[in-house]
């Protein structure tokens, strides 16, 4: 059974996600109306992305090698992408208040594969 607090972290981090994911692609259903540019496979999404970061977080919190701060103090998720088309990489940093390191980084590579993390961001 999930403890109380890690079934209210977790709707907090998927809460953070939703609302960053709507921000990021508020203004992309216009410039996208085509289609997009698949080319025969369908890209790895940003909301993807933070579903498969949020998993991973969440396994850390629950087995303990983050500790506790890191679910109390979580205060916002990013979404970026850096890199070519065909080397592209999604990278989502989990930021919280204070504490040393401040973020967590999770990396993805353009298929949506797990890549790394660090505390770095680099």
């Amino acid at each position: 059974m999930i403890p109380y607090t890690t079934r209210r972290h977790i709707w907090f981090v998927i809460t953070i996600a939703l609302i960053t994911l709507g921000v990021i692609v508020s203004g992309t259903e216009i410039a996208n109306s085509h289609g997009g540019k698949t080319h025969g496979e369908e890209a790895f999404t940003a909301f993807q992305a933070v579903q498969k970061a949020t998993q991973l977080y969440d396994r850390l919190i629950v087995s303990g090698k983050l500790p506790e701060d890191w679910e109390t103090d979580l205060v916002s998720i990013h979404i970026s992408a850096r890199g070519a088309e065909t080397s592209r990489e999604t990278v989502v940093q989990f930021k919280r208040t204070g504490g040393d390191p401040e973020s967590l980084y999770f990396y993805f590579d353009h298929r949506g594969e797990y890549s790394g993390s660090n505390f770095t961001g680099k």
